[in-house]
């Protein structure tokens, strides 16, 4: 079975699927891999490294695209129009925002497996790109913030005076907020924590940081541990009782998410407008629309004094290590194809790849999208 990647078109975008350290493995389980030319040069890794590894190298995507088998990407390819039909799709593909891609994808009889929603079991962490990447993002979310910020985060004692240390208020306790907020302790930051899953108060308790005592009527959480849509309603309640923590915080990380839905809102402009002079907010939801009414994603505002960052790709900015954790997660889940005594072949008789599978030879399973 013959995996290709290409170099992704998208902007910004730095990131590889496969590195040449996995495909040994891949290669022992019955893979062929075929690279673009340059698929690594921007994590450092030559064409010789993945020949040297056993992958093939073709000079242009179109060649990599009939050569292959199975695609593997990090987003919905674009030109969908332009691809050969009968292929397979792997990628992080957020396929709920690109009806029109998927649509194509379809009427040209692809089979398509969506990693981003991989179910939350146990033997599935391995190949969780969204905890890999939500890491790394929540981690350098921190970095950004501290590196906007106009004082220190510890408090420090010095002959000049005492320094107070800074107040960080991380809103989303996923892997993402975890991150964020075992980092900013880390860097001496006097850390708050929030979530609407009921069981993240240990967790980010665990962490050093205090749980706000902010509580809905009815659980924030849907089966599998993830986040559920609020209504109306609770959103509004949810903002009046936040509106005091942001406000007082010097620094406030957003990471609120729910699958397959557009971030909900929870900073308006009035608490922004509330919040102190050289105040920072970080919304890590920018890429589905944000968590601050104001935000514009991929955009660096001042407004009032306070600075909004919404970067929309953070991982790409510690390319090595998250190339890194990808090829782990991609070749994970193609282990899931392996055949105890033949060559990898495509099915769906895992609840993994029941769970993932968009499209099968075009044909839409029963899952919503």
């Amino acid at each position: 079975m013959r995996v290709g990647i290409v170099v992704e078109k998208r902007f910004g975008e730095t990131r590889v699927p496969l590195i040449p350290e996995s495909l040994r493995r891949l290669r022992e389980w019955g893979y062929h891999i075929i690279v673009q030319a340059g698929v690594g040069e921007s994590i450092f890794l030559s064409d010789q490294e993945y020949k040297a590894a056993g992958a093939e190298v073709l000079p242009n995507p179109e060649a990599v695209y009939e050569a292959a088998d199975i695609l593997l990407s990090l987003h919905m390819p674009e030109s969908v129009e332009s691809l050969p039909t009968g292929k397979t799709l792997i990628g992080i593909l957020q396929a709920w925002r690109y009806p029109e891609a998927l649509k194509a994808l379809e009427q040209k009889g692809w089979t398509v497996f969506a990693l981003e929603k991989l179910p939350r079991i146990t033997r599935a962490q391995s190949m969780d790109v969204l905890s890999s990447m939500a890491a790394l993002a929540g981690y350098k979310a921190v970095l950004l913030a501290a590196n906007h910020f106009l004082r220190v985060f510890p408090m420090m004692t010095t002959a000049a005076g005492t320094l107070a240390p800074a107040r960080v208020l991380v809103i989303g306790a996923g892997v993402a907020g975890l991150q964020a907020i075992a980092t900013a302790r880390r860097l001496g930051a006097q850390v708050e924590g929030y979530d609407i899953r009921p069981a993240a108060k240990e967790q980010v308790e665990s962490l050093g940081a205090k749980f706000l005592p902010l509580t809905l009527d009815a659980s924030g959480e849907v089966a599998g541990g993830y986040a559920r849509e609020l209504s109306p309603e609770e959103q509004r309640l949810q903002r009046e009782a936040l509106a005091t923590y942001v406000t007082r915080s010097d620094i406030v990380i957003t990471t609120a998410a729910v699958p397959g839905r557009f971030a909900p809102k929870l900073i308006s402009a009035d608490m922004r407008k509330a919040m102190k002079p050289g105040s920072v907010i970080v919304d890590l939801a920018a890429e589905t629309g944000g968590n601050c009414e104001e935000t514009l994603p991929g955009k660096i505002q001042v407004l009032n004094g306070v600075t909004l960052i919404a970067p929309t790709n953070l991982p790409a900015t510690l390319p090595v290590h998250a190339s890194q954790m990808l090829s782990r997660n991609f070749s994970e889940f193609l282990s899931l194809f392996r055949q105890k005594a033949d060559k990898p072949k495509l099915h769906t008789e895992d609840e993994i790849l029941k769970a993932t599978c968009l499209l099968w030879e075009g044909k839409p399973l029963l899952q919503p999208v």
